[in-house]
């Protein structure tokens, strides 16, 4: 995936939260003129005596002292009993994401390779390749632009995922051996790069950087469906326009974006976070990081191709 609209729509709709934007309630007078109460606006709750509503006693007449004592002791209600986003939550949904997709990729693989020649391995991994890749596409942006956190998407998006990786990573496995094995490595190596700079400051991620971004993905995506395309009519030996001499230089392209988006994720959940968005946030949040992480791995795995082919 070559973008990612999901934390376009949670960078927006977090400004509401925990204060980021949101209107705060006036308190109404308690007098009126000449000394008399004044009636609440429409739309307050009638106050009785000692504070409870209007026909109904006060909460202190309905607590001994000991337990408005009890009560005022007890620490004050963390994101977990508010029902707010917490890290936490980002990183058990972002683990489970990930154990979907490698319980998806694994038996694919195995079975993408349970055959005796190249050619059955192509014939049986073109068709996976193809549904993990367009439908994971599609589900992305349906998942990003859609008005709710849709949990049941975000688990079959994973699994397409899944079918995705684990038919192209065995495919590319029989032609080149060992880049696979490369490309994880290379991944995992970045992943904790590119969040230490984040961390100290050394990459910085800004709401121009982010339009920048977008741009440059969504031009990226583009070129990758004509890419695709062109490789099909067999144009660069099958790699389209990746078999020429700037190959190597847009992979590299490819993996510095895949990079970046990594930053960028991890900046929308810190700024998630920060602004108290509701806990469902965390499977959105766990699906653009695995989303994110899978495009680093696939942009790793072309480069390596290159390089071993050439």
């Amino acid at each position: 995936m070559a973008t990612n609209p999901a934390f376009n729509r949670i960078d927006k709709e977090t400004q509401g939260y925990a204060g980021f934007g949101a209107p705060q309630q006036q308190a109404y007078p308690q007098q009126g003129p000449q000394g008399y109460p004044q009636q609440p606006p429409q739309g307050y709750p009638q106050q009785g005596p000692a504070g409870g509503q209007m026909g109904y006693p006060g909460r202190s007449e309905q607590m001994s002292p000991e337990q408005l004592e009890q009560m005022y002791q007890q620490p004050p209600a963390g994101p977990t009993q508010t029902g707010r986003l917490t890290l936490d939550d980002v990183v058990i949904k972002s683990l489970m994401l990930f154990g979907l997709v490698l319980a998806t990729a694994v038996p694919t693989w195995l079975w993408v390779n349970a055959v005796a020649t190249p050619e059955e391995v192509g014939t049986r991994a073109m068709p996976l390749w193809l549904l993990g890749m367009f439908g994971s596409l599609g589900l992305s942006f349906a998942i990003g632009f859609s008005k709710k956190v849709n949990v049941p998407l975000i688990l079959v998006h994973a699994v397409l995922q899944g079918l995705f990786i684990g038919a192209v990573s065995a495919y590319f496995e029989l032609l080149y051996q060992g880049v696979v094995s490369t490309a994880v490595v290379a991944t995992l190596g970045t992943f904790a790069g590119m969040f230490i700079a984040w961390k100290v400051g050394f990459i910085k991620v800004t709401s121009k950087s982010r339009r920048i971004f977008g741009m440059m993905a969504m031009g990226y995506l583009v070129f990758l469906l004509i890419n695709l395309g062109a490789s099909f009519l067999g144009f660069g030996d099958g790699w389209g326009i990746y078999g020429g001499p700037l190959g190597i230089a847009i992979s590299l392209l490819g993996v510095g974006l895949a990079s970046y988006s990594l930053a960028v994720d991890f900046d929308s959940i810190d700024r998630g976070i920060a602004a108290g968005a509701p806990e469902k946030y965390s499977w959105l949040m766990g699906h653009g990081l695995i989303a994110s992480l899978v495009w680093l791995y696939i942009e790793f795995l072309r480069l390596f191709s290159i390089l071993s082919r050439d």
